[in-house]
This record gives C-alpha cells, sequence and structure tokens, in this order.
C-alpha cells in the first residue's frame, strides 16, 4: 500500500493528523534535522570567533549564508541528508557532510570546512538538538494549547459559579457546591500544572565524547573550552548549560518535562470523567450539530465521545511519557544507544497529549448547562442540611446534634418538612432558627459562588 492517511500506521499521520499538524515540523525527523543543522551552524560560527590562528572571524556575508540554511531549511535538503544517510549509515555525519556541500559556492566557507563539527560527537549535536525541538513543541504549541483549555474553564468557572449543584462524596449526596467552584478547582490545579511544564530548564552540553573536551583540548590545550561551550549553549542557543556528564546529556530534564506534562494530562483525565458522569447525571447538555449521529442504532443519544476521546488520548500520552521518563536517564556507564530510538517518539508522546487537548476543548465547546436538572437533583437532598443544623446545634450546645441528626436522616428519604419539623423543635435564638428553616440546598454553598468568581 502507498502510505496515505488512510494506511497509515499510527493515527496521529492518519485519522488525527490535521489535529497535531503543528507538531510535525517539530518534532519529526525533518525537524531533528534541522535543528541539527542550526547546531552544527552555530558551533561552527561561534568557533570562527573564538580566536583561533588558524579559522579567522567570519564575514557578515558568510554568517548569513549559514543562518540563511537553517531559515529555510526545507523538506528537500531534509531529503538531502537522508540520501547522504544511505551511504554513511550515520545520521549526524551525514548532516556534516550536506553542510559542507553547501560550503562549495564560498571560498571563504570551503577553506574553514574541517571546522564543522570540530571537536564534536554526535551526542553534543543531538542533545542540543532535542532540547531545541522540546523548547519549541512546549512553548509554541503545547502551552498555547492548554492556555486555551485554561482559559475556556475559567470562563466557565465565572459564569457558572453561582449555579448550585449537589456535590457526591463516595458516589453519595454531599454538601451542594456551585457549577463554577467545581470548574474553578481544575483551573487551579492546571494553573499551578502550567507552571511546573513552562519552569523546566531544557539543559544541553557540548563537551565531546565523555564530557570532558579531550577532543578540544588536545587541539587547543589553553583555551578555555567550558567557558565556550557555556556561551554557545546558553547564549546562541538558548538553553541552559549542564556542565557534568558522560557522553549524552543525562536527559533529566527531559524526564522533568515530561513528568510535569503527564501530572497535567492526569489532572485533564480527572476532570474529563467528572464532565462524562454530569453528562450522564443530565447536568451538562451537549450541543449537536446537523447530521452527527448520536448512536448507530439509538437516535436520542447524543454521546460524551470528546471527552472519552480525551480520556483516552491523555491515558495513550502518559504510557508513553511515563516510559520516556524513566528510561532516557539510565544509560549504560558512559554511553549506550538505547536512548536515541526512544527519543524518536517524543512527537508521538507529546502528540496524543495535544490530541487530548484538542478533543477536550471540542467537548468543552459543545456543553450547556442545564439548571432544571441541577436544581431537581438538589430538591431531592435535603438530608444534606442535616451537616448545617447539627454544625449550630453543636455551637449551642444541645445534646447529641450528630446522633439526633443521624438518627433522623441515615438511609432515609429526608423531606423539607421533616428538616423544617426538626429545626422548630431546636432550643436555638428564633433568628437562628429563621435562618436555618430559610436554608435550601440550593443554597448551602458555602464561598462557592466567591471562589469560583475569583480564579483566573
Amino acid at each position: 500500500m502507498n502510505l496515505s492517511a488512510l494506511s497509515a500506521l499510527s493515527p496521529l499521520d492518519g485519522r488525527y493528523a490535521a489535529k497535531v499538524a503543528a507538531l510535525r515540523p517539530l518534532l519529526s525527523e525533518f525537524g531533528l534535522m534541522h535543528r541539527r543543522v542550526q547546531v552544527e551552524v552555530e558551533w561552527f560560527i561561534a568557533l570562527s570567533d573564538a580566536g583561533f590562528a588558524e579559522f579567522k572571524p567570519l564575514s557578515e556575508a558568510a554568517r548569513g549564508l549559514l543562518r540563511g540554511l537553517v531559515l529555510r531549511f526545507s523538506e528537500g535538503d531534509a531529503q538531502a541528508i537522508k540520501d547522504i544517510e544511505r551511504t554513511t549509515n550515520h545520521d549526524v555525519k551525514a548532516v556534516e557532510y550536506w553542510l559542507k556541500a553547501r560550503f562549495e559556492s564560498m571560498a571563504e566557507l570551503r577553506a574553514a570546512g574541517e571546522f564543522v563539527h570540530f571537536a564534536c560527537t554526535s551526542e553534543d549535536i543531538n542533545n542540543t538538538s532535542h532540547g531545541l525541538m522540546l523548547r519549541a513543541a512546549r512553548d509554541e504549541v503545547l502551552l498555547p494549547a492548554l492556555d486555551k483549555v485554561i482559559a475556556k474553564l475559567t470562563t466557565m468557572a465565572h459564569n457558572l459559579a453561582a449555579v448550585p449543584m449537589l456535590s457526591r462524596t463516595h458516589g453519595q449526596t454531599a454538601s451542594p457546591t456551585t457549577v463554577g467552584k467545581e470548574i474553578a478547582n481544575v483551573v487551579a490545579r492546571l494553573a499551578h500544572a502550567r507552571t511546573r511544564i513552562a519552569d523546566v530548564k531544557l539543559l544541553a552540553k557540548m563537551n565531546g565524547a565523555v564530557g570532558n573536551y579531550n577532543a578540544h583540548l588536545a587541539a587547543y590545550p589553553d583555551f578555555d573550552w567550558e567557558a565556550f561551550a557555556r556561551r554557545v549553549i546558553e547564549q546562541q542557543l538558548g538553553l541552559t548549560f549542564n556542565p557534568y556528564t558522560i557522553q549524552i546529556e543525562p536527559h533529566d530534564c527531559m524526564a522533568e518535562l515530561f513528568d510535569a506534562v503527564t501530572r497535567t494530562d492526569t489532572i485533564l483525565i480527572d476532570w474529563s470523567r467528572d464532565v462524562w458522569g454530569y453528562v450522564s447525571l443530565g447536568y451538562f447538555k451537549q450541543r449537536t450539530k446537523a447530521g452527527e449521529i448520536g448512536s448507530s442504532t439509538m437516535p436520542h443519544k447524543v454521546n460524551p465521545i470528546d471527552f472519552e476521546n480525551a480520556e483516552g488520548n491523555f491515558g495513550l500520552a502518559n504510557a508513553l511519557l511515563t516510559h520516556l521518563s524513566q528510561k532516557l536517564p539510565v544509560s549504560r556507564w558512559q554511553r549506550d544507544l538505547t536512548d536515541s530510538t526512544v527519543l524518536r517518539n517524543m512527537g508521538v508522546a507529546l502528540g496524543y497529549s495535544l490530541l487530548g487537548l484538542d478533543s477536550l476543548l471540542r467537548g468543552l465547546d459543545k456543553l450547556e448547562i442545564n439548571e432544571a436538572a441541577l436544581a431537581d437533583d438538589l430538591d431531592h437532598a435535603w438530608e444534606v442540611l442535616a451537616e448545617p443544623v447539627q454544625t449550630v446545634m453543636r455551637r449551642y450546645n444541645l445534646p447529641n446534634p450528630y446522633e439526633r441528626l443521624k438518627e433522623l436522616t441515615r438511609g432515609k428519604a429526608i423531606t423539607r418538612e421533616a428538616i423544617a419539623a426538626f429545626i422548630a423543635t431546636l432550643e436555638i435564638p428564633p433568628a437562628e432558627r429563621e435562618r436555618l428553616l430559610a436554608m435550601t440546598p440550593g443554597s448551602y454553598t458555602g464561598r462557592a459562588v466567591e471562589l469560583a468568581k475569583r480564579i483566573g
């Protein structure tokens, strides 16, 4: 079969290709090649400015040509590198040869060609490339997608701040809240989770075969290679320098990032399941589109498929991200190759996170509150007022308040009239009695409205 959206083995490149398209130029094989070219170019330019007698500072024209190769890097360029790799059987060496071939049009560059990849091991190029790929994917794609979900939930929390809702703990009726407050809880968790993702420092190294600048010092023993490598990584590439490594950068920062994304996905799995339940209870209705089918056999159904898809995709993402975070920091002695094939799946793992965010946002956009169903649920749960009544009884030191309310309410259907009759017998100040008698399940929401309105 020819490769197409229909024959693609991964649904990320088939059914869902359009929804994860933003990650494709960043975390694909193309994206890795692009960043390798960028790192090789910046290292080469920096070497020209190091003051070596054998490599004079490059002219502006040469710098422009080099950085233009990065700026205008195309699929054709990536394919040309791939063609070279068929001969070299080494992907980073193929980039080096491709770059040197681009020097043929300028004598200045051609003369300095052996300073391409100077003193580098492949991992000097790869680890910095992976850092650049992850930074772009995080900052340009994942965080903006997460921000859309947070913004949507914040608006919902504000708009639904005063809509009362019956809580359920252990599946049983519990003290009422508001819809907005429950959404605000999720917003607060996501805001913290977002900060954890955004604050991860992506580390990189340029220190040779086992992290000691061996080849560098063999060529220029009096040069401060550590300070030089730090400048390239931090000032030219915008990553954070790691001075202590083996052949590979240990990937601890990657594990930290993937764990942070996993925590965020877990919060959203929790929320997706809750919304699914609220739809089932009738608290939310879902807007439909003309022509859409809810069930192949039951015409009345509007299934909460977006929240089910979100839950499933976040679960897939977390399975992969967890493996990445547990495997990548482990390397036998100074280097083994098990991380290489695993790292090629960063885009798959983060792709499922992005797909989950897309599904969740689609689902949230379809929701409509059903205040009648919420009110009806509350009106059949007068037993929840046992909590405020017994608490007021405690304030006024009435005997056995918990036990008396337990006897009245536990395992029984409690009506408004039964609660009112009980309150009428209490020896408490009249004003307190009237306050309790005026209370309903829908009004017993504490500070929920205020808490919901101030989120964000």
